[in-house]
């Protein structure tokens, strides 16, 4: 099982590492990162360097295709290169997945035309753009595609695929393995839940990392 998971800078640490630290642990994957180019990339803060040793072009035919989200993917919609490498992969693809505003990028490569599919809620509008039908859940399947929501969503999102690659019960061995157990201090997770003031706090900063 050859996982390939594209990397690049702006991302979003957990929308790659998430799904990393599930499917990696799949019996006989190999879980391999790649970029546009071979090098570091800096995640969407800058803090964050993450080292990709291939490049786009060298990268192995995947079994399954892991794009995630982050500032970064408001320039991969319109780089032709990484969008055709996306399109290319996916026509082989066992699975084919995104996390966050990775589903912008699967969008942009025409692959969610006339699907449900779902993203990050503050792009939601976005992904409409690029002809899918935006669903407010947590992780939405179609066939092969599976997208999921912001950030944390694709830790579900792989254990879903988990469970459809391997079986319920190599999913909820993983799951014990990374002591997934989700106790969160606040119920404050989704835009239905928190308060008024953090939701538009949260439009904000996001309105103004996209704009920089």
């Amino acid at each position: 099982m050859q996982i390939v998971c594209l990397v690049f800078d702006g991302v979003t640490a957990l929308d790659a590492v998430g799904p990393y630290e599930v499917l990696s642990r799949l019996p006989g994957a190999t879980f391999t990162f790649v970029g546009p180019g071979p090098g570091t990339v800096r995640t969407d803060n800058g803090v964050l360097g993450l080292v990709v040793d291939g490049s786009i072009d060298d990268a192995p035919a995947a079994d399954v295709l892991v794009v995630p989200g982050g500032i970064g993917t408001r320039r991969l919609v319109d780089d032709d290169r990484v969008v055709d490498w996306v399109r290319a992969t996916h026509a082989t693809t066992m699975w084919t997945t995104s996390v966050c505003t990775g589903s912008l990028v699967l969008g942009a490569a025409g692959i969610l035309e006339g699907l449900d599919a779902t993203t990050h809620w503050t792009e939601l509008e976005s992904l409409a753009g690029f002809g899918a039908r935006p669903v407010a859940s947590r992780v939405v399947e179609r066939g092969k595609i599976i997208t999921a929501a912001g950030v944390s969503a694709g830790i579900d999102m792989a254990l879903v695929l988990a469970a459809r690659i391997g079986g319920e019960f190599v999913a909820q061995a993983i799951q014990l393995g990374i002591e997934y157990d989700p106790q969160p201090p606040y119920d404050a997770g989704s835009p239905d839940k928190a308060p008024r003031e953090a939701v538009e706090l949260v439009r904000t900063l996001m309105a103004t990392a996209t704009n920089a």
